[in-house]
């Protein structure tokens, strides 16, 4: 299985009074993670993918062990755990080598910004999101209350 790679650079701004990343901002890091990850496809290459939007309709995160603010990036690694005609789950996993910080997911809806209304997974998405598809029951948050 194909993961994608991401190094977020953790910034002095991100901690919390108890010194740590607060869990408000895991969820940006996630979406730096899901811009970079989807947008990856398109529109440099010429391709319409995933340029007309797209829309979060559910996160799901498992703080697992609090990150403190260094200057090295940490590592968000994503995939995609479900693939349907009109939405997708992706799942992340923030990390260093011998350490996971976050487990999550997100439920990305593909959405036709002028039309105002979600719209199908194209061909073309759908072969590039395939590549990292990793249906297996123990990827992404939830996985630590099963």
């Amino acid at each position: 299985m194909v993961r994608h790679i991401y190094a977020c650079p953790l910034r002095w701004s991100d901690m919390d009074a108890f010194g740590h990343v607060n869990n408000v901002v895991f969820l940006r890091y996630l979406e730096e993670a899901r811009i970079d990850f989807m947008f990856r496809l398109a529109p440099g290459d010429g391709s319409p993918s995933f340029s007309g939007g797209s829309v979060v309709a559910r996160h799901e995160i498992d703080y697992v062990r609090p990150l403190v603010h260094r200057h090295e990036p940490v590592t968000i690694e994503s995939w995609v755990t479900k693939l349907g005609a009109a939405s997708l789950t992706i799942a992340y996993e923030v990390k260093d080598t011998d350490q996971v910080y976050v487990r999550a997911s997100t439920v990305v809806v593909p959405f036709n910004l002028e039309a105002q209304r979600p719209r199908r997974i194209t061909s073309e998405e759908k072969a590039y999101l395939q590549e990292y598809m990793d249906d297996s029951a123990d990827s992404g948050a939830g996985a630590l209350a099963a």
